[in-house]
């Protein structure tokens, strides 16, 4: 086992509050049981391992992410596994070669609370600065069988703004359209709303235009900032 990995899971259980992890595990509706450490020392935590142990290599900073990921016994390791990938120090590593890892957690992970931290940072910061390759991956994961990769595609510009490749968006956007999944729905309408701060006029274009087939909740969410000050 890695040391940063040792280190990891040995400060999360000195931090662990039996008393909270119940709770925790019920609002997440987790199979997977929780240490029941709050966010803000979860945090800390990761800050902390990750400055006292540098990883000097692609293959060490994947390893020890997966090393956390696949033998997690609780949530928080998962989540551990997570900031590693997305440390800003290892920003760097993340490129399209890190796309299998982060894949591998948004399909075993298939749930929310890990889908949409991989899909905006990780997954985003790729595509950001690897367009030409990451485009047309976007798009197969748009109407791939597994929703959560339709997910992330839809979610992957959520932090974009002015930089948003609208063509890129509407084309994650379209083939789900008539998908039923909440968290697909849910995921048009975000992503729609997130552009909203910056082009309120281009939203309310496309939901009129598409008003019959967008579902109400994604109607719904995409239009909740649009008379909001901040969007005008």
């Amino acid at each position: 086992m890695h040391s940063l990995t040792r280190l990891i899971r040995s400060r999360l259980r000195e931090a662990a509050d039996p008393a909270r992890a119940p709770q925790m595990q019920a609002y997440m509706k987790s199979s997977m049981p929780y240490l029941g450490v709050a966010s803000p020392v979860h945090k800390r935590i990761c800050k902390e391992a990750l400055r006292a142990h540098r990883l000097e290599s692609f293959d060490e900073w994947a390893h020890v992410a997966l090393e956390l990921w696949r033998g997690a016994r609780f949530r928080e390791e998962r989540y551990a596994a997570i900031a590693v990938t997305g440390a800003p120090q290892y920003r760097p590593f993340n490129t399209r070669a890190a796309i299998p890892m982060h894949e591998e957690m948004i399909v075993t992970g298939a749930w929310w609370d890990y889908v949409d931290t991989i899909a905006s940072h990780q997954i985003g910061d790729v595509l950001r600065t690897e367009p030409r390759r990451m485009k047309p991956l976007m798009r197969r994961w748009a109407r791939d069988a597994v929703m959560w990769k339709r997910r992330t595609a839809i979610l992957s510009q959520l932090g974009f703004k002015e930089d948003t490749d609208l063509d890129l968006l509407y084309a994650c956007i379209e083939p789900n359209l008539d998908d039923r999944e909440f968290f697909i729905r849910k995921a048009i309408g975000w992503a729609l709303r997130q552009y909203a701060w910056t082009n309120p006029r281009e939203v309310s274009r496309y939901v009129r235009a598409h008003r019959t087939t967008l579902s109400p909740l994604s109607v719904r969410e995409a239009l909740k900032n649009i008379d909001s000050p901040r969007a005008r």
